[in-house]
């Protein structure tokens, strides 16, 4: 990482300096490599353990010898002549019925019971002089892991400093990938509480997306956003909070220059059904439970998301109750946006100082949403119209406005072929519809490598098998690989996101050992080599 950051420093001065903080532990290094080499303690790691091994080694050849010469004398006994090791001691295969004619200890019995497994006498004395060369050496390894260990701990504070810079080196980078991946551009900030995002689009949308025109906090304070059902309320509220605390969090957002964000102590939100069977909380419960929470700590270093505020209950208690709590938000100075389908709150917003209207607009014509925030006009209801478009009769209409508005407007229908026009638009938005549910049935393939989420464990895993006869993927969550339904899992990162091209998948899946042993088959046979894996 320093060698990589040396050469941005005309880049970027101020992330290159972060390298240039760290430490090279060449030395620690090097004597960690000169002690463990293979994953195992070096003989020359000490002179104390390179001469326990070798009076070990020797003991071992001794007793080699006296065991082959051993084979020889008691040939008559054996079912082999060859030596074996049973529970790490070197035996021979004596028939049961040679029981007493080979001297030693009985180390083990075969599954039938017909053999014997003997370690002969005349190895005894080699074999505690093994076993206490053994001890030694095992004594002389944790001495030198001791050393190892001090030598590292000496250096605490300034590994933590390369673990703490890598970390912050590893997060920017991230943030700057995931930039460029969304188009996200650096924007000016603020503590006055001015925010104006322009063409401003959800991350997760994409560029495909209809570009958000969005402020808040000079002339007015509390926005009150009104318009038809799936007209994008909602998708604007949530891209007005997640904006704000991406830049919060120093992330590049997905908007056009000039944008601003004011920088909040808190963003507080209520969106979306939060009703709890367990909490006996219906919809409406827990809209005004979170809201009751919001107001305890609203002030003007906040900023309020409210959804649908007042719904969930009578019409007439919920609009009231809505405009009420806007109004303690509103003398709060908190910074307040809310959607809304209540009238009354639309001419609380035009006769309240700093509150205003806002709406989604929707086509009249084709009955369909536009899903573009216009400020300072309310939102209509569309019902009537949609109603006299699909050829509901004048005279009922007008009967409707009138109970509802308390007064009189005159519902003609210019042409009776919208009537066709709008027959035709329900059929290709249902058609829209199936395909997008197709989509979304179309059953996802994994492919190895694929980072993915196991659904029923709450964990994170890599694909190590493609899916089987049985629908089953084979997946590796904490180095241990299980077989899980594929309906069970969601692909959270494809491999060649990941991986290079041509990148050796054992790395992450096969040990060490295994994958030493795998470069050995490859060149040439070797009695008695396998690779072992439990799945």
């Amino acid at each position: 990482m320093i060698k990589f950051m040396n050469d941005k420093e005309d880049l970027a001065p101020r992330v290159s300096n972060y390298a240039s903080s760290m430490y090279i532990f060449d030395d620690v290094r090097e004597e960690i490599d000169r002690c463990i080499v293979n994953e195992r303690m070096d003989d020359k790691a000490s002179s104390t353990l390179d001469k326990i091994r070798n009076r070990k080694y020797i003991a071992e050849g001794n007793m080699k010898s006296k065991l082959a010469d051993a084979a020889k004398r008691y040939k008559n006994y054996l079912v082999d002549n060859i030596v074996s090791m049973k529970n790490d001691r070197y035996v021979l295969a004596v028939r049961i019925e040679s029981k007493g004619a080979v001297p030693g200890v009985i180390v083990a019995r075969s599954q039938t019971g017909s053999t014997l497994y003997i370690e002969p006498e005349t190895v005894n004395v080699l074999r505690e002089e093994i076993n206490r060369l053994a001890a030694e050496e095992d004594a002389e390894i944790y001495q030198i892991l001791t050393y190892l260990t001090a030598i590292v701990a000496e250096n605490v504070r300034t590994i933590s400093i390369n673990i703490e810079t890598m970390v912050y080196l590893d997060v920017l980078f991230a943030k700057a990938k995931y930039a460029n991946s969304i188009e996200g551009r650096k924007v000016k900030v603020n503590v006055n509480n001015v925010t104006k995002i322009i063409a401003g689009r959800h991350p997760m949308l994409g560029a495909n997306a209809v570009p958000l025109d969005f402020s808040i906090g000079e002339d007015y304070t509390s926005l009150v956003i009104t318009g038809p059902n799936t007209g994008g309320k909602t998708v604007a509220l949530k891209t007005i909070g997640l904006l704000t605390m991406m830049v919060q969090s120093g992330i590049f957002v997905p908007v056009a220059e000039d944008s601003e964000f004011a920088i909040f102590s808190d963003i507080l939100v209520d969106i979306g059904d939060n009703q709890s069977i367990e909490q006996n909380l219906s919809t409406f419960s827990s809209h005004i439970k979170n809201i009751i929470e919001i107001m305890k700590v609203a002030n003007k270093y906040t900023l309020i998301l409210l959804d649908e505020l007042g719904s969930g209950t009578d019409p007439t208690e919920g609009e009231g109750l809505a405009i009420s709590i806007l109004k303690n938000l509103h003398n709060k100075r908190s910074i307040v946006v809310s959607t809304s389908h209540y009238a009354k709150i639309k001419d609380f917003a035009h006769d309240e100082e700093g509150v205003v209207n806002g709406r989604m607009t929707f086509d009249n014509e084709t009955l369909k949403p536009m899903y573009k925030l216009v400020i300072g006009e309310a939102g209509e209801s569309n019902a009537f119209n949609i109603a006299l478009k699909l050829g509901m009769d004048t005279k009922v209409l007008e009967s409707a406005h009138e109970i509802t508005y308390g007064e009189s407007k005159s519902y003609k229908l210019q042409d009776r072929t919208d009537v066709r026009d709008v027959h035709k638009y329900e059929i290709a938005k249902k058609q829209k519809v199936k395909e997008t549910l197709n989509i979304f049935l179309k059953e996802e393939m994994f492919n190895i490598g694929d980072l993915v989420n196991v659904v029923s464990l709450g964990q994170y895993g890599v694909v190590f098998a493609l899916e089987n006869k049985a629908g089953d993927v084979g997946v590796m969550v904490r180095d241990k690989k299980i077989y899980v339904n594929k309906k069970r899992l969601k692909l959270h990162i494809e491999a060649k996101e990941l991986y290079p091209e041509d990148y050796n998948m054992d790395i992450i899946f096969e040990t060490k050992e295994n994958r030493k042993k795998k470069t050995i088959m490859v060149k040439r046979y070797v009695e008695g080599l396998k690779i072992e894996r439990t799945e």
